[in-house]
């Protein structure tokens, strides 16, 4: 229950700064100022807040539920490998620096409109880095109460953590990223869909 609470403390935390609420408030505080390092300053504070979440299963790890023994293991460690990889390819599809922040620091007027990338990963799910991020937590090798805690917790914040970056996207590009939305799944891929993935739009990317 300790790793769930701390995981719900962040997640809510991390909500609320994602929130347009608490945008609209720094901007009102520190003026255009915000806008350069309100992302920067976000993931700052995310990295740091989650460390005390990690420290709970790793003081307290409970029961061993599970624990994967060879040759089982060196498939979970290549598909963590494979998940780590596609976290990466992900960041770099779309722009890294942005996602970090530093860029909006960096430079502060950027003439270029925002782009909806719909190629490579984002042709099979909308939120590839989330996804990366589940199949990483979920192919740990071993398995404690205090662990499978942290990772229900995580799961529930990373698909509530889409929900606030699909409310963003909609705002940010409109009917655009609605018929996107409606033609590619959030999270995992549609069997169905595999064999031709479906949202060509070259005005888009």
């Amino acid at each position: 229950m300790l790793t769930f609470a701390a995981v719900a403390a962040y997640g809510a935390l991390h909500s609320f700064l994602a929130s347009f609420w608490a945008k609209r408030r720094a901007r009102r505080v520190a003026g255009t100022f915000s806008d350069r390092v309100y992302r920067l300053a976000f993931n700052a504070i995310g990295a740091v807040t989650f460390l005390p979440v990690m420290a709970v299963p790793a003081m307290w790890p409970g029961a061993v539920l599970y624990r994967i023994g060879w040759p089982w293991i060196a498939l979970t460690s290549i598909g963590q490998l494979a998940a780590a990889g596609l976290l990466l390819l992900g960041l770099l599809q779309t722009d890294v620096w942005h996602f970090l922040g530093l860029r909006q620091l960096l430079q502060p007027a950027i003439d270029q409109p925002p782009r909806l990338v719909v190629t490579g990963l984002y042709r099979w799910v909308r939120h590839p880095l989330y996804s990366a991020g589940l199949i990483f937590i979920w192919l740990v090798p071993i398995m404690t109460t205090s662990l499978l805690a942290l990772n229900f917790g995580l799961t529930l914040y990373i698909y509530i953590g889409s929900i606030f970056e699909e409310r963003r996207l909609h705002a940010e590009f409109g009917q655009l990223y609605s018929e996107y939305s409606t033609r590619v799944p959030r999270l995992f891929p549609d069997p169905r869909r595999l064999a031709s993935p479906s949202f060509p739009s070259p005005e888009a990317d």
